[in-house]
């Protein structure tokens, strides 16, 4: 079958503007987007500029936006496709280095800012740090994310106001204060209880939905936003932690 690849195409050394160019692909095998993306490459174009590494659907790179989708081109296949016309776009929200290859360090930034760790207790225990498989559960989810990108790009808050951290960050943040090792002061979350962290969320779930991993961070959002108040309340009638 024949395919028809309009690739979005942007060097911002070189070109006044973007524009999309047209890239016929046949092939009779099973292929998934990024295997189709890679021979364009190597037999078409040399100048093709996208990211990828594991292509196993774990590292995260190669997210893009595919005929108005948000997903890992590494996990599309063609024949699921019901259109033989691909457009391909890079990951909104994020400035254009090349081609598909987008900026990411807004996002990494964000993710910093809400130190994505756990602050176990500071008294050594001989067993080590360990948590209960019943409260794993509640946390796995959020383990699950890539830090591939696309809730942040599809995120509307995002595109209008900088100083939102963006789903991927706050819904790691509550992976981590919703585990019950994690120690660290109710001062810490002060930076995420603004408009700039949960309270800047829309509601609209476009996170939970283009989520290739399932996270639903918009969840951990929510949760986060209980667990702010909650503690909020404990600290009006003396219960600090």
């Amino acid at each position: 079958m024949e395919y028809l690849f309009k690739i979005f195409r942007y060097d911002p050394l070189e070109d006044e503007h973007p524009y999309f160019q047209d890239f016929f692909f046949e092939t009779k095998e099973k292929k998934s987007l990024l295997e189709a993306l890679m021979e364009i490459r190597n037999e078409q174009d040399s100048t093709l500029a996208f990211r990828y590494s594991c292509r196993e659907a774990i590292c995260g790179s190669c997210a893009m936006v595919f005929n108005g989708n948000f997903d890992l081109a590494c996990r599309i296949e063609l024949q699921a496709l019901e259109s033989s016309t691909i457009v391909i776009e890079p990951l909104p929200n994020l400035e254009i280095q090349k081609d598909l290859v987008v900026d990411m360090e807004p996002f990494w930034e964000a993710l910093s800012k809400i130190k994505p760790f756990l602050y176990p207790d500071k008294k050594i225990q001989e067993e080590g740090h360990r948590i209960e498989e019943k409260e794993m559960e509640k946390i796995f989810q959020y383990i699950n994310c890539i830090m591939c990108g696309c809730c942040y790009s599809v995120c509307p808050v995002v595109s209008r106001d900088e100083r939102y951290l963006g789903a991927a960050a706050l819904a790691k943040l509550y992976r981590f204060v919703k585990d019950p090792r994690d120690k660290r002061p109710f001062s810490d979350l002060s930076d995420v209880n603004t408009e700039g962290g949960v309270w800047g969320c829309d509601t609209v779930f476009r996170c939970n939905e283009v989520c290739p991993k399932e996270v639903r961070p918009a969840d951990g959002i929510e949760a986060l936003r209980r667990k702010l108040v909650v503690e909020k309340i404990k600290r009006i009638f003396g219960f600090r932690r």
